[in-house]
């Protein structure tokens, strides 16, 4: 789990906008303080030595994460990798 950023606004089309403090894959699942998911990773655009990026949510109320910070779960933690019989 990688913080990527606070919450700075949401577009009139409800994606997130966060300034990266580290920049995570697209597709990644975002996640907040409490390990709840809020959304994924959508786009990636600005500057390259400090770039925002676009998350799209996956909950009903986006507005209530302004000025949260939110963490990156790459595809691989928290999955067991073990064979299934």
């Amino acid at each position: 789990m990688r913080r990527i950023g606070r919450v700075l606004h949401l577009t009139p089309g409800g994606m997130l906008i966060v300034r990266a403090e580290k920049t995570p894959n697209i597709g990644e699942t975002v996640v907040d303080d409490n390990l709840k998911q809020v959304g994924t990773v959508f786009d990636i655009f600005g500057p390259v030595s400090s770039p925002y990026i676009s998350i799209k949510p996956t909950i009903p109320d986006p507005a209530t994460l302004l000025g949260k910070t939110l963490y990156a779960v790459s595809r691989r933690e928290g999955r067991s990798w073990r064979r299934r019989s």
